[in-house]
């Protein structure tokens, strides 16, 4: 187990430094002056050119991203905010635990309705259940995000008033858009655990149980989640990874404070080096997730080798 996570964390290694390439050349080559973000496009062309001269932008790009990839490094700097002149690395961590705390409750939400609507759709196939479970995950995948999460606002925020419209604060502000970017993410699960209990359920082993007079309670519980659960984990840490993704537009709607609403406004005012942090953030919490996930693999079915 040991080295398989050191060999996984060693892998992590090239791919990270792509992405630091790939996000680098993404957000210069992307039309959009710094100079004029950061000073205002109203300086004089004299002052605009001793500032690209200070600031670095008149050095070939190799030499801006080794520049870069030097001060991450070597100090952990991520840079200043072009836009507010804020320390980024301070700035990602303050909103990271607000993006975390909601990416997480989101999740139970999905896992908690997707793996028990899921197991009911397939131990009871073709009943008023199973039904009810498909047409509602059908309707689940057919509605987007900010719309949901515009309707929940509008009933229970601003018809019922049990809930703030927007911020965060107190605990009743993660509810509407926890459950809103669960939401989605719910029915992929519901869908994808009914057909893998199906498929468990058919095996030899499960009638073998059957024929031995168990109980179907101990049957579906011992024999069939042990082997139907493995690849519900894998959607589910993918999901996990697409939900950071998801809380970018979730964020927006509610005007929660934490990544998502911080790289649409970064995208919007070109801010070089809030985007590039971003992403490399991103991109390291989908590999950590991966790896969790293999991880898990041993815990749900010892038999499980990690070679």
């Amino acid at each position: 187990m040991l080295q398989f996570v050191l060999r996984r964390l060693i892998g992590m290694i090239p791919i990270l430094f792509i992405i630091t390439i790939i996000s680098f050349l993404f957000v210069h080559l992307t039309p959009g002056d710094p100079i004029r973000i950061m000073y205002g496009a109203e300086i004089d062309q004299e002052t605009y050119q001793t500032l690209r001269e200070r600031e670095g932008f008149n050095d070939p790009l190799p030499v801006q991203y080794g520049r870069y990839m030097k001060d991450m490094l070597v100090h952990g700097d991520l840079g200043q905010s072009y836009r507010t002149r804020a320390d980024v690395s301070e700035e990602v961590i303050r909103r990271f635990g607000y993006t975390f705390v909601l990416t997480i409750l989101s999740m139970f939400w999905a896992i908690l309705i997707g793996v028990s609507v899921g197991i009911i759709s397939a131990t009871k196939r073709n009943s008023i259940w199973d039904r009810a479970g498909m047409v509602s995950t059908i309707t689940a995948l057919s509605i987007p995000e900010f719309w949901f999460g515009l309707m929940l606002m509008q009933i229970f925020a601003v018809q019922l008033g049990w809930f703030p419209t927007s911020g965060a604060g107190t605990p009743l502000h993660i509810l509407l858009p926890s459950i809103t970017l669960g939401f989605g993410v719910a029915a992929t699960i519901v869908r994808f655990t009914r057909s893998s209990v199906l498929e468990v359920m058919r095996e030899d082993y499960v009638r073998t149980a059957r024929a031995k007079g168990q109980k179907e309670r101990v049957v579906i519980w011992s024999h069939v989640l042990r082997n139907a659960l493995i690849p519900v984990v894998t959607m589910a840490g993918l999901q996990f990874g697409f939900l950071i993704g998801g809380a970018v537009v979730v964020e927006q709607v509610f005007a929660w404070p934490g990544l998502g609403s911080y790289l649409i406004d970064s995208i919007l005012s070109r801010d070089y080096p809030v985007i590039q942090a971003l992403i490399l953030l991103f991109s390291l919490q989908f590999l950590v997730i991966n790896l969790l996930v293999d991880i898990s693999y041993g815990f749900l079915n010892p038999q499980i080798r990690y070679d």
